[in-house]
């Protein structure tokens, strides 16, 4: 951890005498003294680094080492942002030199007496904390990661198979696992996060009556904490014989453990391995060459499931569904898994559900809601207690006095290595629920300075910390990349809750400001000069209107879903009040112009903006000369760069959506560390612009791409452009005629998406001599034309092929165009006749949707002929997006799945259920799609009719059982809605066709539907795998 805040500052010096080398005359010598006090730091910090437990006096020592550094980095930054106000307009870098050093001293700021007073007070105490430390030799004592697991926490629940709710279908792959012939010992790892279960579910199976049938010797053993191999053998050596062996020595104790496991059938149990060479002191014992023996491991960390069976892919144990989170909860609070009350239905199922499928979390929250059901058994006040659990139930697991879930997550914690602990415990800066895109993430650790240089790229070693993160199960993935690379990922409530406990501690890292429900800011306001990072997500323009000045706050991160206006007058808080800001993600409000002020924040390492109009970058952004990523989001075609971004030389990442035009005749050194340009303008593709630039890893290009393809323009000079994206603009009036030859592209191109090009298919022939390309992604009608024939040369390394809003009806390819295929994803392809045989030789993964019902049956049939090794996904339904509107909210209009319409004077439910045929791709509403609620709704509105047609009372889903699609509301008569045409009119209501999210009223309602439609009608489509 503070580690690499040491290597930050020793890297700040550096560059510091680079760039202001006038500034900091006659304190090179304490400079000079500060840099070599730093480094017995960090050899202090590196040779601990390998060690497991570390002392109190260690970690106090660390805490020590930080605040010196912060307090040294704050001190220097200081120094040139004071210089930095009362700059001379004069654009000579002498003069803007000599008034920095004037300004300086005018502010009564002397750096050489600022760093001697700060050795003298700060570090020697800490480098004589240090020397204390060696001279006790604590750290002889320190104990091997390999000797010993993380101090016992808390002592297991007794298992018992009535405690497993769910996972039946987990149960049923591992058994199957264990059943498996093989032709040697087999290992089966079953991975997954802290508290899913993983110890539950496998004792499960231990006590089943199939494994205690198929194996007479089955042995358990837990070895999470400190690791005996003697009490291992032990433990394993009582399962064959009641003789007292605790005399003998470890090398008889193996011998015969290893003798009794060679005699034929046995399944040993290891619960909890934490690590790779625990595993190999427990391999050592095993008969490796007795094909009838099966061992069992659980463990946190995937990187430990591999190493243990390399052949064998470790099975990730998933989290919970929903009705089975329900269940266990029903079982916790009321002792069966389908005993709630139907007045706490509704509240229990949402409470259920923000659990977020975690076993452990059901657990916790069902003890805090038993107590509430005990104390009384009138329903009313139950629900009225259950609601108030229900706003907040993260902080009742977290805070649960009765069981502390933050022990569970502490154990992964200390195990992880420091250079990972700030990385771990920076994921808490996000909101709950929130999707954190990998680039922002790697792009935030880098510009912290929690990424420390190694022999490779910073960006390389970010995602390599973050898929380590995902290993060892504390982070969840959420989307992948086509190349497999993680696009965006989650915590669980539990993590972040943790997280921000430990980050929080002495504000250490950083520090979240959130309202109360009394509308008071937890932590004040008032303490923002307390705090090195912020965290405001909701409330940063109310928080900003205060104008608190935070003068050690760093970081500044705001995310929010939906961006909401700043008010102009508040635009300058920002650099006035936060001027030693370093990483600003501002993206959560909206500015109408890049704020200009932001220029004045000469320590910026990271900006990210938001705001519909912005439309140029001020020529003032040139002097950032610390700044490493610049992102806009605008909705503006084109973004005019007025800064010459040569100029800054650590410049590593342009982000944004809109046509970047460069400044004309930009020079400067720079350009050497830019590896993203996204999105740049065609005129902007210049030859000197790429040799200035020529190590971009990834390039977007945005404009009438008819000048690009001018023949005198190329890519090839890109040598290290791996992903490339080409969007033309207005493509009806700049529709493509002619595609350039393989040799404009770069050698080692490997990932190309195309968006309304409007080209011939003819052309694809060029793009398959692009030998290196991976993956391939036409959208928006790239390429045009009824017919695609693939003849010559094919795609050789093309693995991933993406077509979307194409209108070609034939197309033909024979096996050896695609010989490397391996997903295949058709979207709103509506005139495609059916999909080529020629392409599933290899394929395994074929993903349709939005094309003719031929199309779907072609897919089946390969899907038939291929088996289990092929996987087709097809749309369940549609997407299912919510409005609310002063009349209307509507759910999927387009195939009339779902409504709710405005009864004055407040909105009311109209209910929908589907037939099963609804559930077919191709199924369309009919004359006959429509009449009846059903029982299961007249539980929660009691009167409302019931006809004899509709589901039956306890069905588990009556939207799959119902016979009718119905639709109906509370105090309305039913409404009989012919749904053949897009819009319909009955009883004087129509149905519109809308799409989009936004909440204003009706949250009753809301309620309704997410909690009874939930499992037909997510939020986000789901995919399902035929």
């Amino acid at each position: 951890m503070a580690d690499a805040v040491v290597e930050f500052l020793l890297n700040k010096l550096t560059e510091v005498g680079q760039w202001y080398a006038d500034l900091i005359t006659g304190a090179e010598n304490d400079l000079h003294q500060l840099r070599n006090e730093l480094g017995q730091c960090r050899s202090f910090l590196a040779d601990a680094e390998n060690k497991l437990k570390k002392e109190e006096l260690f970690r106090e020592i660390e805490r020590q080492i930080r605040e010196v550094v912060y307090d040294a980095e704050d001190t220097i930054d200081t120094c040139l942002t004071e210089a930095s106000r009362e700059k001379a307009k004069a654009q000579e870098k002498p003069k803007f030199m000599k008034f920095m050093r004037k300004t300086a001293q005018k502010a009564n700021i002397s750096l050489p007496s600022q760093v001697r007073s700060l050795r003298e007070d700060k570090m020697k105490p800490v480098l004589e904390s240090i020397d204390r430390y060696a001279n006790l030799q604590i750290s002889a004592a320190l104990v091997a990661r390999v000797e010993e697991g993380p101090a016992k926490a808390f002592e297991l629940p007794s298992f018992t198979k009535d405690n497993v709710v769910g996972f039946e279908d987990e149960e049923l792959n591992i058994t199957n696992y264990i059943l498996e012939p093989k032709d040697e010992l087999d290992v089966i790892s079953i991975i997954g996060m802290p508290g899913l279960g993983k110890t539950t579910l496998t004792w499960k199976i231990y006590e089943s009556q199939k494994i205690k049938f198929n194996f007479p010797v089955r042995i358990w053993v837990y070895v999470s904490q400190v690791l005996n191999k003697r009490d291992v053998l032990l433990t394993i050596l009582k399962e064959f014989t009641s003789q007292d062996m605790s005399g003998w020595n470890d090398h008889h104790l193996t011998l015969e453990v290893r003798k009794r496991l060679s005699g034929g059938k046995f399944l040993l149990f290891m619960d909890d391995v934490w690590s790779v060479k625990v595993w190999n002191i427990i391999k050592d014992v095993l008969p490796m060459n007795n094909k009838e023996g099966k061992v069992v491991i659980t463990s946190r960390e995937r990187h430990v499931g591999t190493h243990a069976n390399p052949n064998r892919v470790p099975h990730q144990l998933r989290f919970l569904y929903d009705h089975e989170s329900w269940r266990l909860l029903q079982l916790k609070v009321f002792g069966k898994q389908d005993g709630c009350p139907p007045r706490l239905k509704l509240t229990g199922e949402d409470i259920a559900k923000q659990c977020k499928g975690l076993p452990l979390a059901i657990v916790v929250i069902g003890g805090v809601l038993i107590d509430h059901y005990r104390r009384t058994r009138n329903l009313e006040l139950v629900n009225e207690e259950w609601m108030e659990v229900q706003k907040n139930v993260g902080i009742h697991i977290v805070d649960n006095t009765n069981f502390n879930i933050n022990e569970i997550v502490e154990m992964s914690y200390k195990r992880l290595p420091d250079y990972l602990r700030d990385c771990f415990l920076y994921l808490g800066v996000f909101p709950e629920d929130y999707e954190i895109p990998a680039r922002t993430l790697t792009h935030l650790w880098i510009a912290e300075g929690f990424v420390k240089p190694e022999h490779k790229s910073l960006e390389r070693t970010a995602e390599d910390s973050l898929r380590e993160l995902i290993d060892r199960n504390l982070v969840m993935v959420e989307k992948l990349n086509p190349n497999d690379k993680v696009r965006t990922c989650r915590v669980h409530d539990v993590v972040r809750a943790f997280c921000i406990t430990k980050a929080t501690k002495d504000h250490e890292l950083y520090q979240e400001i959130v309202k109360s429900k009394e509308g008071v800011f937890q932590p004040p306001v008032s303490d923002i000069p307390k705090y090195r990072r912020l965290c405001i997500h909701s409330y940063l323009p109310e928080i900003l209107s205060k104008r608190q000045k935070g003068p050690r706050v760093r970081s500044l991160l705001s995310f929010n879903k939906a961006p909401v206006d700043l008010d102009a007058k508040d635009t300058p808080v920002i650099p006035d009040s936060f001027d030693l800001l370093r990483v600003l993600d501002s993206t959560s409000i909206k500015f109408n112009q890049f704020p200009e002020g932001l220029t004045k924040l000469m320590h910026l390492r990271y900006i990210a903006v938001s705001g519909d109009e912005i439309e140029s970058l001020p020529k003032a952004i040139s002097d950032l000369w610390n700044l490493q990523t610049l992102v806009v989001n605008t909705n503006s075609d084109f973004l005019k760069v007025e800064a010459n971004i040569w100029m800054l030389s650590q410049l590593r990442h342009v982000i944004t959506r809109a046509a970047i035009a460069l400044a004309i005749n930009g020079t400067g050194p720079a350009g050497e560390n830019l590896q993203t340009l996204s999105r740049l303008s065609p005129d902007s593709c210049t030859d000197d612009v790429f040799k200035k630039a020529c190590n971009l890893n990834k390039l977007g290009v945005r404009g009438k791409l008819a000048t690009l393809f001018d023949g005198r323009k190329s890519l090839k000079k890109l040598g290290r452009l791996e992903k490339l994206k080409l969007v033309n603009d207005k493509p009806l009036s700049n529709r493509l005629y002619v595609f350039p030859e393989v040799e404009f592209f770069p050698s080692g191109l490997k990932r190309l998406t195309i968006t309304g090009a409007y080209l011939d298919w003819k052309h694809m022939s060029k793009l398959a001599k692009i030998n290196s390309l991976q993956v391939l992604k036409l959208k928006g009608k790239a390429f045009c034309g009824e017919c695609w024939k693939g003849a010559g040369q094919g795609f050789r390394s093309l693995h991933y092929l993406l077509i979307q809003d194409a209108d070609f009806a034939v197309w033909e390819a024979t096996p050896d165009y695609f010989p490397s295929l391996k997903t295949l994803v058709l979207k709103n392809c509506k005139n495609l006749i059916d999909i080529p045989e020629g392409l599933t030789a290899n394929l395994e993964v074929l993903d349709i949707d939005g094309v003719p019902e031929t199309a779907l049956k072609s897919a089946e049939e390969i899907k038939k002929r291929r088996g289990n090794n092929f996987k087709l996904i097809l749309p369940s339904y549609d997407e299912v997006r919510l409005r609310w509107d002063r009349l209307w909210m509507v759910v999927n209009a387009q195939s009339g799945r779902m409504f709710t319409q405005r009864v004055a004077p407040k909105l009311a439910l109209v209910q929908v259920d589907l037939p099963l045929d609804a559930f077919s791709p191709s199924w369309k509403p009919n004359k006959t799609s429509f009449l009846g609620p059903n029982k299961y709704w007249a539980e929660f509105w009691p009167g409302l009719e019931v006809r004899p047609d509709s589901g039956q009372a306890g069905d588990p889903n009556p939207f799959l059982v119902s016979s009718h699609l119905v639709m109906s509301a509370p105090g309305m008569n039913v409404l009989k809605i012919p749904l053949v045409e897009p819009r319909a009119v009955a009883n004087g209501v129509s149905v519109w066709d809308w799409h989009g999210s936004a909440f204003d009223e009706g949250e009753e309602a809301a309620t309704c539907i997410r909690n009874q439609a939930r499992n037909i009608c997510p939020w986000s489509r789901p995919q399902y795998q035929i």
